[in-house]
């Protein structure tokens, strides 16, 4: 719970810092954070965070990152691997996300909630994070898929690769 509380602030810190630096005052590091969004006490996604981002986010409960971004990322594994967060790259091609690539985020994901902490689903604009966080949800957690889906709509509108990609992951888990 205390944990849910701390991301709570932290999101209303947030929320704060982006007025306050639609006035032209000094604005806090998480404000820059593109499309985060805090979706249980326990899971949240963004865009590509920076080193200042991930740091903040540590000292407020994060244990576990999740990378979907398939280029080379050694150095955010090795910037992970200095904070001491759990770090797992599943690189999704952005032309052909595979139904495989979210069996893998669905395993990670149930591995994290056994470990205990807080898991961030990452990719450079939170689209592919927002996806797989909505499906995760509706097909593992049973969060109400209108919900769920409000979510990741706030977030962007999937294209046509990427609406025929749910279609797909949701008829595989049988969801109706």
């Amino acid at each position: 719970m205390k944990t849910w509380l701390t991301l709570m602030l932290l999101t209303a810190l947030t929320a704060s810092l982006n007025a306050q630096e639609a006035n032209n005052v000094n604005s806090d590091p998480m404000s820059t954070l593109k499309n985060y969004t805090v979706l249980s006490d326990t899971t949240m996604s963004a865009g590509l965070p920076e080193r200042e981002h991930f740091e903040l986010l540590k000292a407020s409960g994060l244990t576990h990152v999740i990378d979907l971004i398939p280029d080379d990322r050694t150095e955010e594994r090795m910037l992970l691997e200095e904070l001491d967060l759990n770090y797992l790259n599943i690189p999704v091609d952005w032309e052909n996300p595979t139904i495989e690539n979210f069996q893998f985020y669905v395993a990670q994901m149930q591995m994290n909630t056994q470990e205990g902490g807080v898991t961030l689903t990452h990719c450079r604009l939170n689209w592919r994070g927002a996806v797989f966080s909505y499906l995760y949800q509706v097909t593992q957690l049973g969060i109400p898929e209108a919900e769920a889906k409000q979510t990741m709509l706030n977030i962007w509108q999937p294209n046509e690769v990427w609406q025929s990609y749910i279609e797909d992951v949701l008829a595989h888990y049988e969801f109706k």
